[in-house]
């Protein structure tokens, strides 16, 4: 989903392949969460989320280890901003987010609306896309919203 919005919105292929690799490697700082916290079956009780909430710092140090993937951290670091500036780690907000952050972050929450979950049913592609729009400039970046809303088709047939 991301590289799609990605070469929608017109990117260049090196910042298509970083995309594409921080699409596989934004949720890496999960590996430091307790099992029992990231398959909990139930509601997560607010110091369970505030340790979940550290997972995109984890996965910006993981990557930061390594020279070649220092953009990727940066994308992953900030993956869970919101436009509206209510997202983590820093509350960023609008364009403040790099863009790339800004695809992966509506990219996970359609996969995680699709996905079932021990937790949670998931939602059809049509509940999916009312939910985006609602969402549009609010959570989500307008323009990526309107993006993909050329998208929807390809991926209800296709993932």
């Amino acid at each position: 989903m991301a590289y799609d919005i990605g070469k929608k919105y017109g990117l260049r292929k090196k910042e298509l392949e970083d995309l594409h690799l921080a699409g596989h490697l934004h949720d890496i700082g999960k590996i430091g969460i307790p099992d029992n916290i990231l398959n909990k079956p139930s509601k997560l009780q607010p110091h369970e989320y505030n340790i979940v909430k550290n997972h995109s710092r984890m996965g910006y140090d993981i990557l930061m280890k390594s020279k070649n993937l220092k953009d990727i951290a940066i994308i992953v670091l900030y993956h869970h901003e919101r436009w509206d500036g209510k997202g983590y780690p820093e509350g960023l907000k609008e364009k403040e987010i790099p863009l790339a952050s800004r695809i992966i972050a509506i990219s996970d929450s359609i996969d995680a609306m699709i996905s079932e979950r021990p937790y949670k049913k998931s939602l059809s592609w049509d509940e999916c896309k009312k939910e985006v729009v609602s969402n549009k400039g609010i959570q989500f970046d307008p323009c990526l919203v309107n993006i993909i809303e050329s998208l929807w088709n390809k991926w209800a047939k296709n993932l």
